[in-house]
């Protein structure tokens, strides 16, 4: 797993690692758009590039329907917009989700997530995901689309 430099075109393996009980004390909302603590109760996970957190991820999972549902995503402040420092954050929390899918469904796997409104085609064109009504989601060839583009 990378991340790409925009300003150098330098590439820099991350890791994705559980969060824990410590890292919740140094995520604030200001940074992260949302109360992360909320989230204790699901599998949380952050994006890491040395000690620093990139993003996170908050999941649920759904055995019985073998579906994986991002309940949140974000991406750090500093990499959010015309000014961000890295790209492929979004992505490659997207893809881990759909890595953890397979890994605990198989190829019957699915990852889904509930983007706001006005995010809907952008999950649509920038990672494939398929059209489900109020939900996006990935199965099948776009799952492994998404794993193949991020290299998981």
């Amino acid at each position: 797993m990378y991340l790409t430099e925009i300003k150098s075109g330098k590439d820099f393996e991350v890791k994705i690692k559980s969060l824990d009980d410590d890292d919740y004390k140094k995520i604030s909302k200001a940074q992260y758009y949302f109360n992360w603590k909320t989230e204790k109760g699901n599998n949380v996970y952050k994006l890491v590039l040395k000690d620093e957190v990139l993003g996170l991820l908050s999941c649920v999972h759904y055995k019985n329907e073998k579906r994986i549902e991002i309940r949140l995503l974000a991406v750090s402040k500093e990499n959010r917009g015309k000014s961000k420092k890295y790209e492929r954050i979004t992505g490659t929390l997207i893809a881990f989700a759909c890595k953890e899918a397979m890994k605990k469904y198989g190829i019957e796997g699915c990852v889904s997530l509930v983007p706001k409104t006005i995010l809907k085609g952008h999950y649509m064109t920038c990672y494939g995901m398929l059209d489900a009504g109020r939900q996006v989601f990935l199965e099948g060839q776009s799952l492994l689309d998404i794993l193949k583009e991020y290299e998981l």
